[in-house]
């Protein structure tokens, strides 16, 4: 498949599990509002979220696919279905083992996750066996990577980026039932909660499926730390934490809030959304480029290797702008039409919005960093992403904690330092990425690719006039199109196209290129069938 069409697969498929996440966030905070329930849910998902996120959303399948592949290339199949056995079988011990650990101690953990509910132990108890019943979902995300990457080095997408749609519909599941009978806010707390595990077990069992039907014979066997495993862990976990340098921020900023009540449920809702585009565009493009980097690498062809950068980062940019631009420009608009109700209030999607705009300039850099990724992770180089990952965590870590007990002190939502630090964060670790890959002469943008660049910021500036102009009049189209919500639709539909027109008068993508980006590449292995 092409470039576009491996995208187009994954980001589809994710756009469907996501607008079942929003459904699933509509319900929980007009269930729980920003309240002690939503803040124990919050950190009850905390851990299990970051794994999905650091896991089953690319950053460890990025690092696995090299690895993987390279032994399939050299040594066959068997040999490879052998190095994938071994590295599962491993990690599912350690992970498992790691479950475990983090449940017996729970107890003493939480009144430091939730240090502003100390005197209240009823919500520190309903955190714990909210947070115990969900720790299983770690160790089936651990399968559920692995397995992806296999799928992915196999040509086959779509399963591994449809699955993550059963957390959102078996939360659900547990959800809508309580909006219909009396039943207590720590029991809905506590069924959501087991209804996470169970998503994670239907999940692996379906990726299971679809390796076997690939024809890879994966097995689970003792753990054993054999010279296959210890490569793949030295270029794998490094990879992990390269690629989800903006999860472990996010987890960082997670930690900080504890000791503000609703914070983390503010944090919650932010992310939700400005992880959005990163979901449906950064970890689709970075999973389609490893392989074909990959390849590009191994063959040392630098000039296809630097066409393939050049089209991922356009393709993400073009994607990616658009939604940053209406998460900065509109972000009360958007929460207030869609997430207020119930115990959910305006003034909750006023201080969510503040704390949003902070997060929204920051998601291209999100997104670029899962595109600039993977030209070292095809080079098995993991080393160096981990280094400028962790230099952002330090910089989420000391600026995040600085802004955010100062803005406090002033009188000001801390939250917000939070998500200015994350922001920066991120930008410094593309700065990091692109300039070695630039120094290295891995990656030279093209005059085409600069220009292509600059006239999709054009037609993004077009766009944001006009939503700026649909803010500034949210009442009066509210009362035009009868109700906030149909509003919102039509802004942001309105917005759409007007972009979309933009980037064809400006000449940033035409028809044509349009077409050949979509069209099958020659030779290109047939993923019909199981996707």
């Amino acid at each position: 498949m092409s470039l576009a069409r491996n995208t187009l697969v994954q980001s589809s498929l994710t756009l469907g599990s996501r607008l079942l996440g929003f459904v699933r966030d509509l319900a929980l905070s007009a269930r729980f509002g920003q309240g002690p329930m939503m803040d124990a849910f919050t950190t009850a998902l905390m851990l299990p979220n970051m794994f999905r996120r650091l896991f089953a959303e690319g950053a460890f399948a990025q690092a696995f696919v090299p690895v993987y592949g390279g032994v399939k290339t050299r040594d066959g199949d068997e040999a490879a279905a052998v190095t994938a056995s071994e590295a599962l079988s491993f990690m599912l011990a350690m992970v498992a083992g790691f479950c475990i650990l983090l449940q017996v101690v729970m107890p003493w953990i939480m009144p430091w996750l939730l240090s502003a509910y100390r005197d209240q132990p009823e919500v520190l108890r309903a955190a714990v066996i909210a947070t115990q019943l969900a720790m299983p979902y770690l160790a089936c995300m651990t399968v559920a990577s692995l397995l992806s990457g296999v799928l992915n080095t196999g040509g086959r997408f779509a399963l591994s980026a449809a699955v993550p749609v059963f957390l959102n519909l078996c939360t659900l599941a547990a959800l809508v039932p309580p909006m219909f009978l009396p039943i207590p806010q720590e029991t809905v707390l506590l069924m959501v909660a087991t209804a996470v595990t169970v998503s994670g077990v239907i999940q692996a069992v379906l990726l299971w499926w679809g390796v076997q039907r690939l024809g890879v014979r994966l097995k689970i066997g003792l753990p054993c730390l054999t010279p296959n495993v210890r490569h793949t862990l030295a270029l794998a976990v490094p990879g992990a934490l390269a690629g989800g340098a903006l999860q472990i921020n996010s987890l960082v900023s997670q930690f900080l809030t504890g000791s503000d009540e609703g914070a983390r449920s503010v944090l919650y809702n932010a992310d939700r959304l400005y992880q959005l585009p990163l979901g449906l565009v950064g970890v689709a493009i970075g999973l389609a480029l490893v392989p074909r980097l990959t390849k590009a690498f191994v063959a040392g062809d630098h000039e296809g290797g630097q066409r393939t950068l050049d089209d991922g980062i356009n393709l993400a940019m073009a994607f990616t702008l658009p939604a940053a631009v209406a998460l900065f420009v509109i972000p009360f608009f958007i929460i207030d039409a869609t997430v207020t109700r119930g115990a959910f209030t305006s003034a909750d999607a006023s201080r969510t919005a503040d704390v949003l705009r902070h997060f929204a300039w920051g998601v291209p850099a999100f997104v670029l960093a899962k595109v600039l990724t993977p030209p070292f992770f095809a080079r098995q180089d993991t080393r160096r992403p981990m280094i400028f990952a962790i230099t952002s965590v330090v910089i989420t870590v000391v600026l995040g904690s600085g802004l955010f007990f100062w803005f406090r002190a002033r009188g000001w939502d801390g939250v917000l330092g939070l998500a200015i630090a994350t922001s920066t964060s991120a930008w410094v670790n593309v700065a990091l990425l692109g300039g070695v890959l630039v120094r290295e002469n891995s990656w030279k943008p093209s005059p085409a690719f600069l220009s292509r660049i600059s006239r999709v910021f054009a037609a993004s500036l077009v766009m944001a006039a006009a939503l700026f102009a649909a803010s500034v009049n949210y009442g009066l189209l509210s009362h035009i199109f009868l109700a906030k919500e149909i509003a919102v639709l039509i802004v942001c539909g309105v917005g759409a196209v007007l972009y979309g027109a933009c980037l064809f008068l400006f000449r940033a993508v035409t028809v044509s290129e349009l077409k050949a980006t979509l069209r099958r590449e020659p030779g290109a292995a047939n993923v019909s069938g199981l996707d």
